[in-house]
């Protein structure tokens, strides 16, 4: 799987993990040079609490555009060390 925004690769990876519908790619397989933290968090009731990244592309940036969940619930263990995407993001097979 590969996600884009703005024609940039953002991560691309044959291990992703699927869990209500989106892709979660391994740390490892994605680009942080164009990532930067965001403040943002959010509760989640079985997975735990995210925090957000910002991805900038070409010096257009999408807000919150990433997730991960440093330390998953029980039930979501298996998202651990893994990123999602949203908000314009396009996830597609490679």
């Amino acid at each position: 799987m590969r996600a884009t925004w703005k024609g940039e690769t953002l991560a691309e990876s044959n291990e992703t993990v699927v869990v209500e519908g989106n892709h979660y790619f391994p740390e490892s397989d994605v680009n942080w040079m164009l990532f930067t933290e965001s403040s943002r968090t959010s509760v989640c009731p079985w997975k735990g609490t995210a925090s957000y990244y910002s991805v900038t592309v070409d010096g257009a940036q999408n807000a919150d555009a990433a997730w991960v969940y440093p330390e998953p619930k029980d039930a979501a263990k298996e998202i651990a060390g893994h990123v999602a995407f949203w908000k314009g993001v396009e996830v597609t097979p490679s």
